[in-house]
């Protein structure tokens, strides 16, 4: 049986995701900001899917405190994951910064997933073919390094790019820092109709079903057992070619450097 992480799961393709994955036998961990909303949407899904294998774990993924408070807590409960997947994602926001002075798209849509992932892995380790699925997306941007340590104000649409090639970079770098893993970054498609798009666009492109069905099918899917290390872009519905800096070993280098530094790892 296997252990399924998914973060931000209390709506959008996070949800939806639980929800196919929870239909077919598997253990959920949800995670949720919100204490009430995530417990809602437990009761919820065990409703939906007649399966009680479902906990929920709180976290404020903006907040490293709370984010390892959350590893621990998930630590305690279990020995083991399968599967991680690090959707969690934000764009608007009322809040521009976290508590330590960082932007709240590097904190929530990078860092938070580093830290996470980092901390969970002796959990990972536990299981015979582990997977870490990176939510990224077709917007990605030469990252500032000013910018990621809080020290350069740049726009929203800008910080949103450049965090979701942070954890671009980052997934081909764990690829191959950590061999037991199966790493993955994916663009679940572009303007999906989810409450984010929504906030921010005014408009969408695709049913947000369309990213819930690829993140289900590289969980699981045998098809898929060999990524390690790729990027699938669900726009073109194939695996493709991230942006260049993704690549570039010196620049992976030097951000997963600042990023030890920032978060003292």
């Amino acid at each position: 049986m296997k252990t399924i992480l998914i973060t931000g799961s209390t709506d959008g393709i996070g949800k939806l995701t639980a929800i196919k994955l929870v239909k077919s036998g598997y253990q959920i961990l949800l995670h949720g900001r919100n204490i009430e909303k995530l417990n809602n949407t437990v009761s919820e899904i065990k409703k939906l899917s007649k399966n009680e294998k479902i906990n929920g774990f709180v976290s404020d993924l903006s907040d490293f405190r709370s984010i390892q408070k959350m590893i621990t807590d998930i630590t305690k409960e279990h020995s083991e994951i399968d599967i991680l997947i690090n959707n969690a994602g934000v764009f608007k926001s009322n809040i521009q910064q976290n508590k330590d002075s960082l932007d709240i798209r590097f904190a929530v849509n990078y860092f938070a997933p580093y830290m996470l992932t980092n901390g969970l892995i002796p959990l990972l380790k536990n299981s015979n073919s582990p997977r870490v699925i990176n939510l990224s997306s077709a917007a990605q941007s030469t990252v500032s390094l000013e910018a990621l340590k809080g020290n350069e104000k740049i726009s929203t649409q800008e910080a949103y790019s450049q965090s979701k090639l942070a954890l671009t970079m980052w997934s081909f770098y764990l690829s191959q820092k950590i061999d037991f893993l199966n790493v993955v970054a994916v663009n679940p498609g572009s303007l999906l109709n989810t409450k984010m798009v929504q906030e921010a666009y005014g408009q969408y492109w695709s049913s947000a079903d369309k990213g819930a069905d690829i993140l289900y099918e590289l969980a699981i899917s045998e098809k898929y057992a060999d990524s390690n290390g790729k990027y699938f872009d669900n726009d073109k519905g194939t695996f493709s070619n991230a942006h260049n800096d993704a690549y570039n070993q010196e620049k992976i280098t030097r951000l997963i450097s600042e990023t030890n530094k920032i978060l003292n790892l």
